[in-house]
């Protein structure tokens, strides 16, 4: 399909996807502000964080699309709203999947976000605007993170808490010797999901392409 983009558009993708990582993931709790959770996405998708854990305890998840600027479209989103605790399934999930749990959240064991180890997989966990993270994150997470403030307000919003902490990561990341990188099989699939979201009228082109290699086969 690369033929119907344009060879800079082909570039861009190649570029987007040398950076895109799953080593780590976010995931977020219950927010029920479209702005907060639409400006998440938009970091993830800026600093190369390919997956999205949501759940839906009590809050649907939204989003903005003028505040997203259609981050969801590179992203896979992966939504927890079925069970009867949506966020121990998650969690559950994410640990057979090899991640560490991380709660952003204060707590005598905490580390700076600067100080957190990035050897191992790391699924960060951001809460609700008005209570945080859960109990039940609480109860389950491998590591506690904070954010290091000098000022008088206690706490960053959740959207820029989730930038500091993405940026401070895949920065680490970066300049360490740990292989972050997505698989070359991985790249082949996100390029054609990316591809099929680009290409208009792109099932008109896929049905003449299976029809021809049909007669070629017949």
């Amino acid at each position: 399909m690369s033929q119907f983009v344009s060879e800079t558009r082909r570039t861009k993708f190649d570029e987007v996807l040398n950076f895109r990582t799953r080593h780590i993931t976010i995931v977020l709790e219950d927010l029920y502000q479209p702005h907060n959770a639409s400006a998440v996405l938009r970091s993830c998708d800026i600093f190369g964080i390919q997956d999205i854990h949501i759940i839906e305890n009590k809050n649907a998840y939204t989003v903005n699309k003028d505040i997203a600027m259609g981050a969801p479209k590179w992203l896979n989103l992966h939504k927890y709203r079925n069970s009867e605790n949506n966020t121990l399934e998650a969690i559950k999930k994410l640990k057979a999947k090899g991640y560490k749990i991380v709660a952003t959240s204060p707590n005598k064991n905490d580390v700076t976000i600067e100080n957190l180890s990035v050897e191992k997989p790391l699924a960060l966990f951001f809460g609700t605007e008005l209570t945080g993270i859960s109990e039940t994150v609480l109860e389950h997470a491998d590591e506690f993170v904070k954010i290091p403030m000098f000022g008088f307000t206690e706490s960053f919003n959740i959207s820029v808490s989730a930038a500091l902490c993405i940026h401070a990561l895949t920065s680490k990341l970066h300049k360490s010797e740990i292989d972050w990188h997505i698989s070359s099989a991985e790249k082949e699939e996100l390029l054609l999901t990316w591809l099929r979201k680009s290409i208009r009228k792109v099932e008109l082109i896929e049905k003449d392409f299976f029809e021809k290699q049909k007669e070629m086969l017949s």
